[in-house]
């Protein structure tokens, strides 16, 4: 699925067209794509609410499948592994950032689906120092959104510092969110959603919410954390107001409207804001470790990798709870 310039989804951007097969180079693997989860990152570069950084640009980086071909160098994972593909394709290792254990911070870093070609598409490639082994516990459709929504979630959880026994609020309950419900219940602690869409509100009661409310209700009590994943800066002020002096408020988006202005009184009290920004591996391989002992349980909607985008028209508008994955023919049996 190829996008060759943005625009609003409805009208159809991406298209499906045959391109010549993807050749690993060195110290690359090649995957065939068996799943690559939906994410509303894919949205906003397809919608070009992120910057185009390059054209033609096959998206999605949430991806599931199989190692076909290693390229020089390349002996991490042997041909038939099942590997996962994330967010993050490649960070220098030489800058500050990296050599300080902030790689998510890179400022040369590469990602997929937005600086180089991703999963909605039967192969893909990646550096194989940034694929990730998939736990057993999980099926193909099940992993893929671990590869984003979950890793960005456990991010977040991890800054929100919320501790076991505390209460955490989360404002949005897509495919993240209740992926992140499911680690924080599994530490002990309380959960608070905030959810305009009725689905996803029964979701987070099914996953094991303490309370669930509208997007911007105030909450029965104060909360140690909060997550906000809706990518709506009107709901900081709120979100604020709902922390226990000495919380922290998480912004987990890539892209986000602009915060209105606020009053000090809610900030006051050493409440902290602070955005999360991509991920390390570390992250990817902890999350991953989690997901599998607990285990966690995805909800997930599948699709076709041609329908990608009747599935982001349904992720913009609220369509399903939990995650949205795209089957390649190979994975439907086709």
């Amino acid at each position: 699925m190829v996008l060759h310039g943005p625009g609003p989804i409805e009208g159809g951007p991406l298209r499906v067209e045959d391109v010549d097969p993807p050749v690993p180079g060195v110290g690359e693997i090649r995957v065939r794509v068996s799943a690559c989860g939906i994410c509303r990152t894919d949205l906003h570069v397809v919608e070009g609410e992120l910057p185009a950084r390059r054209a033609p640009l096959i998206p999605g980086h949430q991806v599931v499948g199989r190692v076909d071909a290693l390229g020089s160098g390349a002996s991490r994972f042997a041909l038939g592994e099942r590997v996962g593909i994330a967010w993050v394709r490649w960070t220098c290792g030489a800058c500050g950032f990296c050599r300080t254990g902030r790689e998510n911070l890179c400022e040369r870093a590469e990602f997929t689906g937005w600086t180089a070609d991703g999963g909605y598409a039967e192969q893909a490639v990646v550096p194989e120092a940034f694929a990730y082994a998939i736990p057993a516990a999980f099926g193909d459709a099940g992993a893929a959104p671990l590869l984003c929504a979950g890793i960005i979630g456990y991010r977040a959880l991890r800054l929100a510092a919320v501790p076991s026994g505390g209460g955490l609020a989360l404002y949005g309950f897509g495919s993240s969110a209740h992926i992140t419900l499911q680690v924080a219940r599994a530490r002990g602690v309380e959960v608070y959603v905030c959810t305009r869409e009725p689905r996803h509100r029964a979701l987070a009661r099914a996953l094991g919410a303490t309370w669930v409310g509208a997007a911007a209700e105030p909450l029965p009590v104060a909360v140690e954390g909060a997550i906000i994943f809706a990518p709506a800066g009107e709901l900081v002020p709120a979100a604020l107001r709902s922390l226990a002096p000495g919380g922290t408020l998480a912004l987990a988006g890539i892209h986000m409207s602009d915060v209105p202005s606020l009053a000090y009184a809610d900030l006051y009290r050493e409440r902290v804001i602070r955005s999360v920004a991509n991920n390390t591996r570390d992250d990817g391989e902890g999350l991953l470790r989690e997901a599998a002992r607990i285990p966690l349980t995805p909800e997930v909607t599948t699709f076709p990798l041609a329908d990608a985008n009747r599935a982001l028209g349904e992720l913009k508008r609220g369509g399903f709870a939990g995650a949205g994955v795209l089957l390649t023919d190979a994975a439907r049996g086709v």
